[in-house]
Parts: C-alpha cells; sequence; structure tokens
C-alpha cells in the first residue's frame, strides 16, 4: 500500500503528517537525538495517528513507510508494523491535547537519566517545558508499564525523561514537540557540563512559574505582525 493508494483514502489525506514525520526522522539523525532506529515520532491525523515504522532507518524512511494506527485500540488502518512505542505514544494522547510527540534517545538525557529524579533547572527555559521535568521510573519499552509511567510523569508537563531509556516531548505540532526535546537536550547537556565545573545554582519552582506568567503576558517566541 502507498500513501495515495489506500482503500478508505486515508494514506492519501496525510501526505503531509507522512512527509513532515520522515523530515524530522532526518533532521533527529542529524541532531544527534537518537543512534541508529532508535526513537520515533507520531503526529494525529484526522481520527487516526501518524507514526514512524518499526526497523526502519531513518535514512531510508519515506513517507510511505509511516504507519496509520487507530487510537482507540492501535491497530493499524495503514502502512507496514507501526512503532514499538506506539502504546506510550497513544496513552500520551489519551492524556493530554497533544498534536504530537517526539521520543528522543538524545546522550545527555539518557545518562542523566541513571542519576536524577528530576532535573533541575539551570535555565528558564525550563519554564517552557512547563517546570522541573521528572524522571519516570523505569519499564521495558513498549509496554503499558513504561506507557503509564510516562503518563503520570508528565502531569502538568510537556516533556518527560524516561530512566535509562530516553524522553518525550509533546506539543500543538511537531514542530514544536521537536524543539521542546532539543531544548531538554540542551538542558541536559548544560547541567552535565555544570555539574562538572562545581555545585550548579538552579531556578526555583517559583521563578520558572514567573518565567511563564511573562512569557505568555508578552507572548514571548510567537511571531509578530506582519508589516
Amino acid at each position: 500500500m502507498t500513501a495515495s493508494d489506500g482503500a478508505d483514502g486515508t494514506p492519501g489525506r496525510h501526505v503531509g503528517e507522512r512527509e513532515s514525520l520522515v523530515a524530522y526522522g532526518h533532521r533527529m539523525v542529524r541532531d544527534d537525538l537518537v543512534d541508529g532506529m532508535s526513537g520515533n515520532l507520531s503526529a494525529r491525523a484526522g481520527d487516526l495517528v501518524a507514526i514512524t515504522p518499526s526497523g526502519v532507518p531513518y535514512q531510508d524512511m519515506a513517507p510511505a513507510d509511516i504507519c496509520m494506527v487507530r487510537p482507540g485500540d492501535g491497530s493499524t488502518a495503514a502502512g507496514g508494523r507501526p512503532s514499538t512505542e506506539t502504546p506510550m505514544h497513544l496513552a500520551v494522547y489519551r492524556a493530554t491535547d497533544a498534536a504530537a510527540i517526539v521520543h528522543t534517545h538524545s546522550p545527555f538525557v539518557v545518562a542523566l537519566s541513571t542519576v536524577l529524579d528530576e532535573m533541575p533547572a539551570v535555565h528558564y527555559a525550563m519554564a517552557g517545558l512547563g517546570g522541573l521535568v521528572r524522571v519516570a521510573p523505569y519499564a521495558r519499552f513498549g509496554t503499558q508499564e513504561l506507557a503509564d509511567g510516562a503518563v503520570a510523569a508528565l502531569a502538568g508537563r510537556t516533556a518527560v525523561i524516561l530512566r535509562n531509556h530516553g524522553a518525550l516531548a509533546y506539543g500543538a505540532s511537531l514542530g514544536q514537540a521537536y524543539d521542546r526535546a532539543r531544548t531538554l537536550e540542551w538542558l541536559a547537556r548544560v547541567y552535565w557540563h555544570a555539574r562538572l565545573a562545581g555545585s550548579p545554582r538552579t531556578l526555583t519552582v517559583a521563578q520558572l512559574d514567573e518565567v511563564r506568567e511573562v512569557t505568555r503576558a508578552i507572548r514571548y517566541g510567537e511571531p509578530g505582525p506582519q508589516p
């Protein structure tokens, strides 16, 4: 089945989502957020979820490889075998207003996941993730236990670290979810180097809340009116 010949027209209706997932998959490799075939991405596509396939290297991935799954039971509507982390993606969609999800295995996040229960706020950029990012307990990949742990640790947040595994970020668009995943890895890298230099001074929850309030008030990061 190709991206344009689905019996019910579904694949053809979602070419844009499929192309975006492939493009961001290539970008994840370039940005060192994944290694090999690790990690995965997904996006809501009408009444379905588009998600990267299992076992296909990002450099070989094409839009036709992207799988379309039903959010209710995870069954496949189009494409081959979806990511093994489909249960985690669907659990996050059910629990949040996420429009897209990016799951990474970025090295500094993975390293810190082994020694932290929460990522300290070494920079106010963490406010954009909802506050101090929690580390969910370890559970084997692809399990409902992992999905449940990720959802619980995401409460009030848009990113979560998965112990001895990686991270997950979601957003109102694939671009926003990806930017949040990159921000989390950048924060992890900053904290790592700060720890090498000494004892980092970190921001308080109140200081992060203040940043969020000001950000909303001045619409920080949003494009201004066009001339």
